[in-house]
């Protein structure tokens, strides 16, 4: 893992690279969203995703975030959706603003999902596409997907 005083100046000076995955549970479209316990975002409910690691091929990295946010194997298509910014206005760090660049992949599953990781989002709610669009809780990146895309019930 990168030292604390390293991924300062790296967030400080350059964008993060990461992968969102919009989980969207097949037989009802609702869609997986987590409460951050970390900023950026701290409080929101957000989609689950993580950076990209240096030398982690795109393939390895979907498996590793996948795993680590929603804790089963990634056994499941994902359909690339496009690659979407994040400007956030702090960081885990006081005073230093994040950029992410992000490659969001849609995971339809049709299996209920248990035991969810706490590491970095300490509740979970299944929501529809007009329920996520509605709600003051749910973080307007996190909405941007849908409202561009047109996923879900808004198709």
């Amino acid at each position: 893992m990168i030292q604390a005083d390293i991924f300062k100046t790296v967030v400080e000076n350059i964008p993060l690279v990461s992968i969102d995955f919009i989980v969207q549970r097949m037989y009802d479209e609702k869609i997986l969203l987590g409460k951050r316990v970390n900023k950026p975002a701290l409080e929101y409910y957000f989609t689950l995703g993580g950076r990209i690691l240096k030398n982690e091929t795109m393939k390895d990295a979907k498996k590793r975030i996948f795993k680590n946010e929603i804790g089963i194997d990634l056994s499941f298509e994902t359909n690339f959706l496009g690659i979407f910014e994040h400007f956030y206005d702090d960081s885990i760090f006081d005073n230093i603003s994040t950029h992410y660049i992000n490659f969001g992949y849609l995971v339809q599953i049709d299996s209920e999902l248990i035991n969810l990781p706490k590491e970095q989002h300490n509740e979970y709610k299944w929501l529809s596409v007009d329920e996520l669009l509605k709600s003051e809780e749910v973080h307007q990146y996190s909405k941007d997907y849908f409202s561009i895309l047109q996923i879900g019930e808004n198709k």
